[in-house]
């Protein structure tokens, strides 16, 4: 294997921000507006200190050691929880709003899972080690010596648990655990060189996670399926144009809540992707939509199960 593995076999694609479809991706994420704000934050500040600094010049001149414990923090973040909870839609679209937000051009790096290789030794390692490598290399000519940095590089890392399981797990293979290792470098690297770079990891077992993985995290954020209060909006923002009342509107709202001796409910994707094109298609071609029928498809319609996370 060479040295440094060439991107196309790290990466399934690279996305760069500002972009209008993926603003239009992440304004459709809705129910998530707490998440879109903080994450927004927090990537702010990893990939680009110089707004903290100007702001605590303006507001607390001499918290000196403030600021630095703030910036110090490792530019990662975990986005944790439950399937179809939109974890990966907003890990994958949150730099336009981050780019918009600092005024900067900021490239996704999507990480392969074909970066786990194929067990032979050392290439596991190898692979992560060399995404890294890219990652912190385009970040390194973005960096400004003093004030704002010219753009930055998120790394995401989907299903996380899959190339960072804990090392404390027994059957852990040998090559499993180097590349955690791999991993872990990684990130104290890129803290340590203050590049504008972050990394997002998203995983449904979080409990999975090597501990010295979340140990590193700036910020675990954890995401559930949609309360009643959500899926009104959800449902209501589409629904409601078409003529539903709002006794359909509340009989949907309980449709997707648990039910039917579940106690669970519809995750976001489950309303987005199953129950709302269900009830177009029903109707489609020859009548309109029909609040009635709407609340049969939806109560007709099975929640995708929660992923059972073993401790």
């Amino acid at each position: 294997m060479n040295a440094m593995a060439p991107p196309a076999e790290l990466f399934d694609r690279i996305i760069s921000y500002p972009d209008p479809e993926q603003q239009g991706r992440l304004a459709r994420l809705v129910g998530l507006d707490d998440h879109k704000s903080k994450l927004t934050k927090i990537l702010g500040l990893l990939v680009n200190s110089a707004g903290l600094t100007n702001w605590a010049q303006k507001h607390h001149p001499g918290a000196d050691a403030l600021l630095d414990t703030v910036l110090r923090r490792p530019p990662l973040v975990i986005l944790a929880g439950d399937v179809g909870s939109g974890k990966t839609e907003l890990a994958e679209t949150i730099g336009d709003s981050v780019a918009r937000q600092e005024d900067i051009d900021i490239n996704l790096f999507p990480l392969s899972l074909s970066s786990r290789g194929q067990g032979r030794v050392g290439e596991m390692t190898q692979l992560i080690s060399s995404a890294f490598d890219h990652t912190m290399a385009e970040a390194q000519k973005l960096k400004s010596t003093s004030g704002r940095n010219r753009g930055a590089v998120i790394l995401l890392v989907d299903e996380a648990d899959a190339l960072a399981q804990s090392r404390e797990v027994a059957q852990m293979h040998h090559e499993d655990r180097a590349g955690v290792n791999a991993f872990i470098r990684g990130i104290d690297r890129m803290a340590g060189a203050r590049v504008p770079a972050a990394v997002i990891m998203c995983t449904n077992r979080l409990n999975a996670l090597d501990p010295a993985v979340k140990r590193r995290a700036a910020e675990i954020m954890a995401f559930a399926r949609p309360d009643a209060e959500q899926r009104r909006f959800v449902l209501g923002l589409r629904l409601q144009p078409l003529g539903l009342s709002q006794t359909d509107l509340n009989a949907l709202v309980e449709a997707t809540g648990p039910q039917n001796g579940y106690d669970y409910g519809f995750t976001f994707s489950d309303i987005t992707q199953r129950l709302l094109p269900a009830i177009v298609l029903d109707a489609y071609p020859s009548q309109p939509v029909r609040g009635a029928r709407a609340v049969e498809i939806a109560q007709g319609i099975l929640p995708t199960p929660p992923f059972q996370e073993n401790s």
